[in-house]
């Protein structure tokens, strides 16, 4: 009746590594971010990506700056911050792709 159990719906796509990569490259103007701490994100990460810590206390301010008009496609190192990410940003209205699995599900 009132669905209590049930996942709430997720306003975003979750993509393996290969349909994450193939949609990046398919899509007009994508913008890549890396979710993680910037320590993790200098010892490396996906060439392109621009960081933007979602445990930082300005994540929320760096997020109200970028451009609605594009799409975006997010990753951390294991999915979990990223789909994280991804929910806040597709509540302010953003078009937004989570990496299914981390960093290391990106296909070389």
């Amino acid at each position: 009746m009132f669905n209590l159990f049930s996942s709430p719906a997720k306003d975003y796509s979750s993509l393996s590594g290969r349909e994450f990569k193939e949609k990046f490259l398919n899509t007009k103007k994508p913008v890549l971010i890396d979710v993680r701490t910037a320590s993790e994100y200098s010892s490396g990460t996906i060439k392109g990506s621009k960081n933007i810590d979602i445990m930082s206390p300005r994540f929320k301010d760096a997020i109200s700056k970028l451009d609605k008009t594009v799409e975006y496609f997010i990753f951390c190192r294991s999915g979990g911050r990223s789909a994280q990410a991804c929910s806040i940003m597709a509540k302010e209205g953003f078009k937004v792709n989570n990496l299914k699995g981390g960093v290391g599900e990106w296909p070389q």
